[in-house]
């Protein structure tokens, strides 16, 4: 299996918050990507690697950034024999290509045709999340059908509906479909979607047929990764795996509170998300 953190993004409502902040003690943060900024001991797309190397669940790790911070993501990745870095070429907010075009982009460079673990590079997870039982639950389902995907999803707030994909399911956990930011009258279901998502080698070639069902579809339609699964929902299995929560690293505030998480409360440093 291989790993593609999704890091191409440009961070613009945490920059501004940096940008607009008085204190002076967030100074430090401008100009750095999110999946590089210090969360706890370490930068925070590197609590990933380190899981991911400890674990054993893939025998690679690519991270796709772009042009604007491709030199800061490979002087950080010199600290690890097992990742590759790609840009897709852009250098601001307004060129980007997306999340899903950004996955298409790893998997045809790096010729890859294995199962994949597609990661949110602004995202982390609560102390229950375990790479290796989620990996374990992935090949149970494979096991069955080779065409199965696996996703988490965790319980939101009514209130926060608006803001994520919620999935809805059936009795054996697998998703009937997502509703992107849906009205909480719109949908009985809590179930977050987080941007961490196992996609069978079979399931590859959607992203082709995807992109060039959108290729004229305006860059909403075509960015968040999830909009993706959605859309996968109805032509292959998609099974969800109940997580309690994650860190949405998406502007200062949530930002601050995950650092301090990481600093005072983490109990197991060496087997997080192991």
């Amino acid at each position: 299996m291989k790993a593609v953190l999704l890091a191409a993004g440009y961070g613009t409502r945490l920059q501004r918050d940096v940008l607009e902040d008085r204190s002076g003690r967030f100074v430090h943060l401008a100009g750095v990507a999110k999946p590089l900024l210090p969360v706890g001991p370490c930068a925070l797309i590197s609590h990933w690697v380190r899981a991911l190397t400890t674990a054993a669940c893939v025998d690679c790790v690519y991270v796709v950034t772009n042009a604007l911070y491709r030199a800061a993501f490979e002087q950080w990745a010199k600290q690890f024999s097992n990742v590759k870095i790609l840009s897709d070429g852009t250098r601001t907010n307004e060129e980007r290509l997306g999340a899903v075009a950004c996955l298409q982009l790893a998997v045809k460079r790096f010729q890859i045709e294995d199962d994949v673990m597609v990661i949110g590079g602004d995202t982390l997870f609560k102390e229950d999340f375990s790479l290796t039982r989620v990996n374990e639950r992935f090949h149970e389902l494979q096991g069955k059908s080779e065409d199965s995907c696996l996703v988490l999803s965790y319980e939101c707030k009514e209130e926060e509906t608006r803001k994520y994909g919620i999935l809805e399911v059936d009795e054996d956990l697998c998703a009937v479909c997502m509703k992107e930011k849906p009205l909480p009258t719109e949908t009985t279901s809590r179930r977050a979607c987080p941007c961490y998502y196992m996609l069978s080698k079979k399931s590859l070639p959607l992203l082709d047929i995807f992109l060039e069902e959108k290729k004229t579809a305006p860059i909403e339609e075509k960015d968040a990764p999830g909009i993706f699964v959605s859309w996968i929902i109805s032509r292959t299995p998609v099974y969800v795996y109940p997580i309690s929560g994650r860190f949405d690293v998406g502007n200062l505030p949530s930002y601050i509170d995950c650092d301090l998480y990481f600093k005072e409360k983490l109990q197991n440093t060496r087997s997080y998300m192991v």
